[in-house]
Parts: structure tokens; sequence; C-alpha cells
């Protein structure tokens, strides 16, 4: 562990010891990849000021995300197949996430299901939805969320349709993987991963075999899934989302200040400036370039969160002087849990943190929640 010092180390780690298939679903994006690309490298032409001879004591990550006290304004994404990165990955990254201090995020296509989560956590944790053609089960996972305590909805506004991933085509993508001769091959080699996933039974997409209509088993689940995605979503689904749920609720998928305007009008609680970590729409902006544009243009009328490319404290302070009040990280904690386990997640947040931290001081700031534009030597308008 301890010459593990950046999130590329865990990535490192987490490539050698996680099965092929699920380790390229975690790290790549649509097409040709370029705006996957872009949400890492726009950050790195985004400077700081550095400031001397300033009082750095009692410096202080503390902040709120819709209305929840966060050790440090950093929450984990909704990512879908986390348990196959790691055998119980969403438990084991929820309770990381919980003792750590931040949000965790469900994904609707989590291996683990809300109430494996729930039945692992003390404190609510966020959950994200999907709206599918089959209105009665989105209905039911909104209740399940619910009596599971959840705090907050994330629903995810950019995937009426599916974009092609080239990487999970060419993989045969599928939870639990197909064994084929090139799957027995990969995860033959790696013996954590494989006993890890003998010792559990949750192998599948759990918050959906055995609720939804018609979806008893993995074999009837393939085409279930390919059919559920709903092309018709539009604004208009918010208000009956937001009625039915009834807590905090955030949109996911914001690329665009009038959408973002738009959303603001809805009376959700936040937004997220995300372009699904480049895994929709190839060529794309990244995320931290249309940040400051959409901090601006909806001022105080939403919340404003971020994802999208962050690989260290940096970019998570970088996102907070361009308008974000809070943060999320996808593939940096996946790299961890997939190297580590809940250790890896733990090792994920304590990089970030630490980073944060000597960062903010070399600003000239005690705490986070004062970093703002004047912090940066280049804004995103100007690359």
């Amino acid at each position: 562990m301890s010459d593990i010092l950046t999130i590329a180390d865990l990535k490192d780690l987490a490539r050698r010891r996680v099965p092929k298939m699920f380790f390229d679903y975690a790290d790549s994006g649509a097409w040709t990849e370029s705006t996957y690309r872009a949400n890492e490298e726009d950050f790195q032409k985004i400077k700081f000021r550095q400031r001397v001879l300033v009082d750095m004591s009692n410096r202080s990550l503390e902040s709120t995300m819709v209305g929840q006290k966060v050790s440090m304004p950093v929450a984990l994404a909704p990512t879908g197949l986390t348990g196959m990165q790691h055998a119980d990955g969403e438990m084991l990254a929820a309770q990381a996430a919980e003792e750590f201090g931040v949000p965790f995020t469900l994904s609707t296509m989590s291996i683990c299901s809300i109430e494996d989560v729930a039945s692992v956590t003390k404190k609510p944790f966020w959950f994200q939805l999907y709206v599918l053609r089959d209105k009665d089960f989105v209905l039911s996972l909104i209740d399940r969320a619910k009596a599971a305590k959840c705090s907050a909805l994330v629903l995810t506004l950019d995937l009426q349709v599916l974009g092609q991933r080239h990487k999970d085509v060419r993989n045969g993508l599928s939870a639990p993987p197909k064994m084929t001769l090139a799957n027995i091959a990969n995860i033959a080699v790696r013996p954590g991963w494989w006993m890890g996933m003998a010792g559990t039974k949750r192998r599948t997409f759990r918050n959906i075999v055995g609720h939804a209509k018609g979806v008893g088993d993995v074999a009837s689940l393939s085409s279930w899934t390919t059919e559920q995605f709903d092309p018709q979503l539009s604004w208009k689904d918010v208000a009956w989302i937001k009625e039915r749920w009834g807590g905090k609720l955030i949109l996911k998928g914001i690329l665009d200040k009038e959408d973002a305007l738009m959303a603001a009008k809805t009376g959700a609680d936040a937004i997220i400036v995300s372009n699904h970590g480049g895994r929709q729409l190839d060529g794309a902006s990244s995320s931290i370039m249309v940040l400051e544009e959409i901090a601006d243009a909806v001022g105080d009328q939403i919340e404003v969160h971020m994802d999208g490319g962050i690989r260290s404290g940096q970019d998570v302070l970088k996102a907070l002087c361009l308008g974000a009040k809070g943060t999320y990280i996808g593939r940096p904690f996946l790299y961890g849990l997939g190297a580590l386990g809940k250790e890896g997640v733990t090792k994920a947040l304590e990089i970030i943190r630490k980073e944060m931290d000597i960062t903010l001081a070399l600003c000239g700031k005690r705490l986070v929640t004062d970093m703002g534009k004047e912090q940066l030597r280049r804004y995103v308008r100007d690359i």
C-alpha cells in the first residue's frame, strides 16, 4: 500500500487483477474515445495561482452536497457492473464511502441490489435511476429506494439510447461473463478475482432479476435490457418522478447551458454536469470545459455538481473553482476496488483528500468552500 501514491497506481494494479472484459468496461469510452480522453486532458490546461506567506493552519475540506454534510465535496458516482470489478463491489464501496464521510451512489445497473447495499450500511446512500420503458418497474425501483431510506435520487438524462462502446462489443460484455475459451483463459490468471466471485451469489443485475416482469433469470435479462432504454424520455418525466420520489432529486447528464436552465425550472435540487464519462456522445465537450458556462448561467437557481475526468484532488479543486459545489468520481474508485477491494476504495479517497489538502494550502486557502475563479491562473473558456 505504501507504494500506491496516485490513482494511476491503482489503475495499473486493477488492470492486472480484473478480467479484461470488466476492466475495459470501466476504462473506455464510446466510438473513438475522444470525449473520454478530453475529460482528463482538459483538466491539465487549467492552472492554479500559487500564493505564499498566507496562514495555512486549520484547513478544512468539509462541505455540503444537496444539504448533506460531507467530509470533502466528492461522491462516489453511479457505475454499472461495479460488483464485477470485485465480488460484492457495491456493498464494499458503499461501506468505504460511509466510513469516509462521502456519499455513495448506487446504479440501477448494479450487481448488488438496493437491498444488498442497505443491509451493510448504517447511513442513507443515494440511488441512480434510469427511466425505462417498463414504467411499473421504474416506480418499483423508486419505491424500493425509498424503503431503503436512500437520501437522494440521481436521475440520469443522457441514456435514451445506448452509445456504441467498441471495447464492450468486442469483449462480448455480460454479467456473469460467458464462459468462452478466451474468457476462461483470461479469468484463470486472476485467481483473486474468480475466488471472490465463487464465494458470492451476486453475479448479475440484482436490481432487475426477479423484480422486472419477465426477467427471472440471466437468460431473459439480456433481451430485456436491450429493449428497455426509453427514447421518449423528456422533461415532462421529471415531474412525475419528482412527485413519486418526494426527496432530494439530482439531474445527471447536463452538458449545455440551455438544458441547465430548463433543469433549474423543474424544481430539482442539483444538476450534474456530465457526459457519462465519455461513454455516450463521442465528440461532445469535456465536462470541465462547459462547467463554468453552465454554473454562470444558472447562478443560484440550482446547485451544480460535476463528473467526468477527475483523477486527482487537484481536479476536484479546479471543478470547485469553476462553479461546482460537488464532484463525483467513478473510475478512480473502480480502480481502487478492482485493485484492493474495500481497502482500495478507501485508498482512492485518501489519495484525493491528500492532494486536495496540499493544493488548498499552496493556493493560500484554508477552507475548500472558499475556492473560486480567483485561485486559477487560466479559465476553461480561455482554452
